[in-house]
């Protein structure tokens, strides 16, 4: 059955699924500090996978989890993981507009990875366009500076993080997986539980961050603490957070067509400059805004293009579909 064609409530899912999304950013930054990684997504995946459940009810009930492809859901929940963990152990160390902006570089290694794995065709305009996506990243790694604020190694972890969310895009465009946007989301908060658990398991003491300078790999390996009091309203937050954008950013892409929708993905970025500036006094340099007006540029050009193509995306959804 076709889905249907409902551009306006689309764009709205979208507009308040990237709200959402930027908001669980910033709360995960405010809590960097003083938590590990895993405990932040075992707390928050745990409270989201209960108002995803709600949502299962609310579209057909525990049957709608039903599939024949299980090895297909954890290879892409293994891969919205990596991306979610090496994404969010950046933003604990660097200014959160310039993660967010080497992040939407995610639709350029989409087009690049289209070619190989797909066998798709790349024209001039988007070949160009990605050429010039990956100079907005190199603008913003600054390779001519001899000192940089944030080490290299840490700015490319957006950048792999966009590899691994493209990989699962591909991945899903060539596998044609077709499900409820609460049962996706469902199995994706699922996955980020086991493989939390699984870090508490061999790393909640903390004894492998032990000496440790990294400050990436500390926020990823420091033990386990018990959330103070004024904490929880946080944790409890990026719960719903990340229920409310795993499902609008889902059911969106179902509504409406996605080149109509992707471009409203870059709203992100405007958003995350401004929590950055309000929260942490973090303000842009002029490397990183002409990084984020090449990568952006970039991804609207192929996004136009690929409208003009074919009138549509097949398969792709939103940053992470994230959970």
């Amino acid at each position: 059955m076709q889905a249907p064609d409902r551009p306006a409530l689309g764009i709205l899912l979208i507009c308040l699924g990237v709200l959402a999304m930027s908001v669980n950013d910033l709360l995960i930054k405010v809590l960097s500090g003083g938590y590990p990684l895993h405990q932040m997504v075992f707390v928050h995946s745990a409270i989201a996978l209960l108002f995803t459940f709600v949502l299962v009810m609310a579209e057909g009930g525990p049957r709608i989890l039903r599939t024949g492809r299980p090895l297909l859901h954890a290879l892409r929940g293994a891969l919205v993981v990596a991306a979610n963990m090496t994404f969010y152990a950046a933003v604990a160390v660097m200014p959160l507009g310039q993660a967010t902006a080497l992040f939407f570089v995610a639709h350029l290694f989409i087009t690049a990875l289209s070619v190989p794995l797909l066998g798709e065709r790349a024209g001039p305009w988007r070949s160009g366009a990605v050429l010039v996506g990956f100079a907005g990243v190199l603008v913003m790694q600054r390779p001519w500076a001899s000192e940089v604020a944030v080490s290299r190694w840490v700015l490319l972890l957006p950048v792999l993080a966009a590899l691994c969310y493209a990989l699962m895009q591909v991945l899903t465009r060539r596998l044609g997986l077709t499900m409820r946007a609460s049962a996706l989301a469902a199995y994706t908060q699922g996955t980020f539980l086991l493989v939390s658990a699984g870090f508490f398991a061999v790393a909640g003491d903390g004894r492998f961050a032990e000496g440790l300078e990294n400050e990436s790999l500390v926020f990823l390996l420091r033990p386990w603490v018990w959330p103070t009091p004024g904490d929880w309203p946080v944790f409890l937050g990026l719960g719903l957070c990340a229920a409310v954008f795993g499902y609008c950013l889902s059911a969106a892409y179902r509504l409406a067509n996605a080149a109509t929708l992707a471009p409203f993905e870059y709203i992100g970025l405007p958003m995350a400059i401004l929590w950055g500036w309000l929260v942490f006094g973090e303000w842009p340099g002029v490397a990183t805004w002409v990084g984020c007006a090449l990568i952006v540029g970039a991804g609207v050009v192929v996004f136009l293009r690929e409208e003009r193509k074919d009138g549509a995306v097949p398969g792709r959804r939103t940053r992470w579909d994230r959970r």
